[in-house]
């Protein structure tokens, strides 16, 4: 979670706590907004999904970004990142139980200085540090270090989308720099024509148990629509050319900005009616050819998953659960296991642990198909 430029607390909390009892007919929405639907704009229909299990909290590691991988023997590992800690944590991803701590701190391979966002693509596990300010990259089972990148280039990194290529893999690296502080110590944003180095392009490969990147791209629109004022969570639809990047800065808005894998913005928002919290984590669910966009509305007292259709955007759904609540990170996990024949959604609770969902369960309480054609 980033805090919000000059949000007070006192206004997240009443943001996040109250509701109307009636709420007012939703306006149309302004061009380049997509339609949210009246589901999140009005009444707030959430459904409830009970969690499938929550892993041991542990309330000194602040507990950031999940993301799971599948051994070859079929077991389902959920890897956390611990920011105070700066360490990764190793759960069972059918289970929840711990199954061991990876790194420590400081700059060396294989270490840690506040490692936020976390990727798993192939056998690769992708960490960015934002203290080091650089993205590690190790190699599973082992978690044996591969290499780093970005430290010439990034300031202050927070999240990161891995998108795998036939020779090597693009890395969208998202940057929340600042422009130093103010009296009271709140960062201070910089002007919008410092805002096109909010993300950055990095083309990866790895070769001879060896992983290097180059700056390809840096990624920012300047203008009052398109700019990315407070940013870190980021996921991307090769097959429809679009990048997703979640606005944070509540004082501008809680919403999703829709960019090409080209860095340039589309001119499309959505998810303003939809969030009464910060807007937070995003993964894409496919379906076929059609899916649906997950989200996170970081409520303090419940976390509020809301989902978009893949093409349209259009608001589909929302759910909460029993338990989470403070939601950064989440991860989507469509590969079948045991626990899970239809996958799972796994999301980081009050920074303390990491929830399992059962894609079945939402599936079941959202109307949505289970099974998908090719």
């Amino acid at each position: 979670m980033r805090a919000s430029h000059g949000l007070s607390l006192l206004a997240l909390a009443l943001l996040t706590a109250c509701q109307p009892a009636a709420a007012p007919e939703p306006a149309a929405p302004a061009p380049g907004v997509a339609p949210t639907g009246t589901d999140a704009s009005t009444a707030r229909d959430v459904a409830t999904v009970a969690e499938a299990f929550l892993t041991p909290m542990t309330p000194d590691d602040n507990i950031d970004s999940p993301a799971s991988w599948t051994t070859p023997e079929g077991q389902v590992w959920l890897i956390a990142t611990a920011k105070a800690t700066d360490k990764l944590v190793v759960y069972d991803g059918q289970t929840g139980a711990k199954l061991r701590d990876v790194g420590s701190l400081g700059t060396a391979p294989g270490q840690f200085d506040r490692p936020n966002g976390i990727a798993v693509v192939d056998d690769l596990v992708l960490i960015v540090e934002r203290d080091s300010h650089r993205v590690q990259v190790l190699q599973l089972p082992d978690f044996s270090p591969l290499g780093v990148f970005g430290a010439d280039d990034l300031r202050k990194p927070y999240g990161l989308w891995v998108n795998k290529l036939g020779n090597g893999y693009d890395v969208y690296v998202t940057d929340s720099y600042d422009a130093g502080e103010d009296a009271q110590g709140n960062d201070v944003l910089p002007p919008l024509a410092e805002l096109d180095k909010r993300v950055r392009r990095y083309a990866l490969t790895v070769q001879g148990g060896k992983a290097q990147a180059a700056l390809t791209a840096s990624i920012g629109d300047t203008t009052e629509a398109g700019a990315l004022r407070v940013v870190e969570s980021i996921w991307g639809d090769p097959a429809n050319d679009r990048l997703l990047i979640a606005e944070e800065d509540e004082a501008y808005a809680s919403e999703f900005k829709v960019y090409t894998l080209e860095g340039r913005f589309s001119g499309t928002t959505f998810g303003r009616d939809a969030f009464q919290a910060q807007a937070e984590g995003v993964m894409l669910r496919t379906c076929g050819k059609d899916g649906w966009w997950i989200t996170t509305e970081q409520g303090k007292q419940r976390s509020v998953f809301h989902l978009f259709d893949r093409h349209s955007l259009k608001h589909v759904g929302a759910f909460q659960g029993n338990t989470v609540a403070n939601t950064d990170g989440i991860w989507s996990m469509q590969a079948s296991s045991a626990r899970f024949p239809h996958g799972a959604l796994y999301a980081v609770h009050d920074d303390q642990g990491v929830v399992a969902f059962d894609w079945a369960s939402i599936a079941k309480q959202l109307s949505l198909p289970l099974e998908c054609g090719a």
